[in-house]
């Protein structure tokens, strides 16, 4: 009986082994599964990188890194930005938009509104060789904006108040917990009337279009992808497969090889989308949107 339990040990010893890590194994499995390249391209070296921007525009970081790898890596022919945006904060929409700019130096980029490519966004695409639009996408909205609740009637209500120290006329300029005053309202137009004039000079210069006839093509105007061709805020309507077609011309490459991006990293920038969305909703800001 000794002999058969050391002849047969190691499979013994393996079932129970599984048994015992059945659970941790499980989930090992479904790491790889959810993680492991789908196929031997994945694998393959790419000569064209697709770059996306989707969700509001509030941290730039992980685009900004995407964008200068892309640059910077001599294998990668060109770019494809895919958007999908309604906009956001405004430094980094000009971030975004300027590493577009220098990226174009070195590589060709296609911007691709893939269904919203909206003030923010808009501005980050500017400088794109082209941009084309889905024929269902919206486009422009190019103007900026800062609100504010004024919560002064509910502290009322709940019997609270604030007490304030400053140093400074304009210090307390935006707060909820007052309606805002005359003199404040100047002071946040002077801001905001000179950020969209900033926002309406590049894309003049960017899109070679006449800056007096701005209120045509700006003033927060919203536009189907044809009336966006038509006020020169966009290049072509297509798909996403055209925006391909046409980055591949553009950079020459004759077997094209995309990039695949990282699902983790994908799940990560949808998490971080959520959690702008909802600082935004109680921090006030000026923003392209």
């Amino acid at each position: 009986m000794e002999l058969i339990k050391k002849i047969f040990s190691p499979i013994t010893g393996t079932i129970n082994y599984i048994q015992e890590h059945f659970k941790a194994m499980l989930f090992i499995l479904l790491l790889f599964i959810l993680f492991a390249p789908a196929s031997h391209e994945e694998f393959t070296k790419n000569n064209l990188q697709r770059i996306t921007l989707s969700g509001p525009i509030m941290d730039d970081t992980a685009l900004i890194q995407a964008i200068n790898k892309a640059a910077n890596n001599d294998a990668i022919k060109g770019v494809l930005l895919v958007v999908d945006s309604p906009g956001g904060a405004v430094a980094p929409s000009v971030e975004i938009s300027y590493a577009i700019k220098r990226l174009r130096e070195k590589k060709p980029v296609i911007a691709y509104a893939k269904g919203i490519m909206a003030s923010g966004s808009y501005y980050s695409s500017i400088w794109a060789n082209k941009i084309i639009a889905n024929p269902g996408s919206m486009i422009g909205s190019i103007g900026v904006i800062m609100e504010g609740a004024d919560l002064s009637g509910l502290m009322q209500k709940i019997g609270v108040k604030t007490q304030v120290v400053k140093a400074g006329v304009y210090k307390q300029v935006g707060t909820p917990d007052r309606p805002w005053k005359q003199f404040e309202i100047k002071e946040l137009n002077k801001v905001i009337q000179g950020t969209y004039d900033m926002f309406t000079e590049d894309v003049a210069k960017a899109r070679n279009l006449d800056i007096k006839k701005r209120d045509f093509y700006a003033n927060a105007h919203i536009f189907t992808a044809k009336q966006a061709k038509e006020v020169g805020l966009v290049d072509a309507l297509g798909v996403e497969y055209d925006a391909q077609q046409a980055l591949i011309q553009l950079s020459g490459v004759r077997n094209p090889v995309w990039n695949h991006e990282d699902k983790f990293d994908k799940l990560m920038k949808k998490l971080a989308a959520t959690t702008a969305v909802t600082l935004q909703t109680y921090f006030p800001s000026i923003s392209l949107q």
